[in-house]
């Protein structure tokens, strides 16, 4: 099972919104998994403008990954 800890929604209309708010998102999950050094990030697009960032332990740390749904 996925534990997903720290997580950030993003909601948004367009991609230069999208792309900013992704890096944003990214750039303070890498500082909280600095802290542990156990997680990596996990990334997943729920639906259209509708992504979730979040730590995960299933994603090695220093990582990110990308999921549809």
């Amino acid at each position: 099972m996925t534990a997903l800890l720290d997580s950030i929604d993003i909601h948004v209309t367009s991609r230069r919104v999208l792309d900013e708010r992704l890096n944003e998102a990214v750039k303070t999950l890498q500082e909280l998994a600095m802290l542990t050094g156990d997680h990596g990030i996990l990334v997943v697009r729920n639906r259209p403008g509708h992504y979730t960032a979040a730590l995960s332990d299933q994603v090695p740390f220093g990582m990110t990954h990308e999921v549809v749904r």
